[in-house]
């Protein structure tokens, strides 16, 4: 596919370079313009762009900055890779860039990438939806400066007692333990923060909902952080038989494979 004179928005993924998809590369290296999140985009990735590249940083741009120049790129025939962490659909704050390149005319495409609650769990070694435990996860962040909706606040989230992952909450962590506990969260309920997930220094910290606000001052946690709470999250689980898939049973029967019954 020939990158074409227009406004790709590519998911870098979490961190680590490698994590980009494959189509996301190859227009970050055959883009002519590519404008990146400097704050949280590998610069190892943005290397990877072409030689003659025109490359900028958009961490101390605002919104106007960054679309006229998009706009301007885009006609003058050139390519341009705006480069967001994660996956931009996720607080990606891309809704309002689309929006002003629509109103002139400039077309855009967006390119998913891996998100940093995925990134997190794979760290863990975590499977997030378990069996007859949980098949439910929430993605959602702490009212803060920037509120949430009233319906979605934490603590009617979390009275579905699903796996919760919380971005962007580092810094709210008393409320996050108030709100969980209040809607009905045993205090031992395992909770699991990945800083920097993916990256070289990434850390993890494993808590419960009732340490959580010491566990992140010990060590010193504040930003690019993942929260992850929920039973889901407790390490024990790899040791138990339970909960089981019934993909892989073979007494389950599905379209691919007929069940063997068992033995009475």
């Amino acid at each position: 596919m020939k990158v074409e004179p227009k406004v790709y928005i590519v998911g870098a993924g979490p961190g680590d370079p490698d994590l980009i998809t494959v189509k996301g590369l190859r227009i970050l290296q055959e883009a002519d313009v590519v404008l990146y999140t400097d704050s949280l985009v590998s610069e190892e990735l943005i290397a990877r762009a072409k030689p003659t590249a025109e490359v900028h940083k958009s961490a101390g741009m605002d919104l106007e900055q960054m679309v006229e120049l998009m706009i301007e790129r885009t006609q003058e025939g050139k390519s341009v890779a705006r480069v967001h962490t994660g996956d931009p659909a996720v607080y990606g704050a891309i809704l309002e860039q689309m929006s002003l390149l629509k109103k002139a005319n400039v077309s855009f495409e967006i390119i998913p990438g891996v998100s940093s609650v995925f990134a997190a769990a794979a760290a863990l070694q975590a499977e997030l939806t378990v069996p007859e435990l949980t098949q439910t996860l929430i993605l959602t962040r702490a009212s803060g400066r920037t509120p949430v909706p009233e319906r979605e606040e934490l603590q009617s989230l979390a009275s579905h007692h699903s796996t919760i992952a919380l971005y962007l909450s580092a810094t709210l962590t008393k409320k996050v333990m108030r709100e969980l506990i209040d809607a009905g969260w045993s205090p031992d309920t395992p909770v699991a923060v990945v800083q920097r997930a993916s990256w070289p220094d990434q850390l993890i910290v494993r808590t419960t909902v009732g340490q959580l606000d010491e566990a992140m001052k010990e060590n010193g946690i504040r930003s690019h952080a993942m929260i992850l709470a929920g039973w889901a999250l407790d390490p024990t689980l790899i040791d138990k038989d339970e909960h089981r898939s019934k993909l892989y049973d073979k007494s389950f029967t599905h379209r691919f494979r007929k069940g063997v019954p068992a033995h009475e």
